[in-house]
């Protein structure tokens, strides 16, 4: 781990500056003439670079070979740090939305810039909202972006994985869409939940996991309690690759 005299609220504050940067001409644009998802891909490529080269992480990909292309995936890793939003970027591309919680969508500028960039607000206390939420990450995946979700649903303070949510797992199965399990070590020695101040030079690892073939766990048209017992069969091994990811 970084030393820890090199915390700095100076590196954080730079790149919220970036996220910023991008936001202000997402939120303006779409305001004016509509915002296209091409631009907004551009803006999160370069903010994904940015935020990677000012915290100077070293950043090995384990996996590369199995993000086939012409496939599109639900995403899902853990979460240790507001740092996997951007390495995820840097890594895959910028063709990828994920699902966040409703808070950050009334964030000023930021909450309006992730909306019109096509970013998927979940409020899990509503369950109709919550079941609108998927159908909207199901469109997006029909239409080649890839979603990602944190199964977690918040950052893991300590590491270690935190209990599933089931939203995306049932998304998984209604769509028999692949799902690509990513574990993410090292992000939270830049930046650890809760923590304000960064630290530069985390060495980062992403581990890209083979895709998991959803459709295996239920078929099209199983009953309810089939549905259920491969939702939690499918939660239960995404849980054992992901945690062997960070072992």
């Amino acid at each position: 781990m970084p030393a820890a005299s090199k915390k700095s609220i100076v590196l954080s504050l730079r790149n919220v500056y970036e996220t910023l940067a991008i936001s202000w001409p997402t939120v303006l644009e779409a305001a004016v003439r509509g915002t296209t998802k091409e631009a907004c891909d551009a803006r999160l490529d370069s903010w994904a670079r940015k935020v990677v080269k000012h915290a100077k992480m070293q950043i090995e990909v384990i996996g590369r070979e199995h993000l086939a292309t012409g496939t599109t995936y639900l995403v899902m890793s853990n979460h240790q740090s507001h740092y996997d939003i951007p390495v995820l970027f840097y890594v895959m591309g910028p063709n990828i939305r994920m699902i966040a919680k409703t808070e950050l969508f009334k964030l000023p500028v930021f909450g309006g810039a992730i909306r019109e960039a096509g970013f998927i607000e979940i409020d899990r206390s509503n369950r109709s909202r919550a079941i609108e939420s998927l159908a909207v990450a199901r469109r997006k995946i029909a239409a080649g972006t890839h979603v990602w979700i944190a199964p977690e649903g918040t950052r893991s303070k300590t590491g270690a994985l935190l209990p599933f949510k089931k939203g995306g797992f049932a998304l998984a199965l209604e769509m028999g869409a692949p799902v690509l399990p990513i574990a993410i070590q090292g992000t939270r020695d830049a930046l650890p939940a809760k923590g304000a101040r960064s630290v530069a030079g985390a060495k980062v690892r992403v581990h890209i996991f083979p895709p998991i073939d959803a459709r295996t766990y239920a078929p099209e048209g199983a009953s309810p309690a089939v549905l259920k017992q491969g939702r939690e069969r499918l939660m239960v091994e995404v849980r054992k690759t992901l945690e062997g990811g960070l072992a």
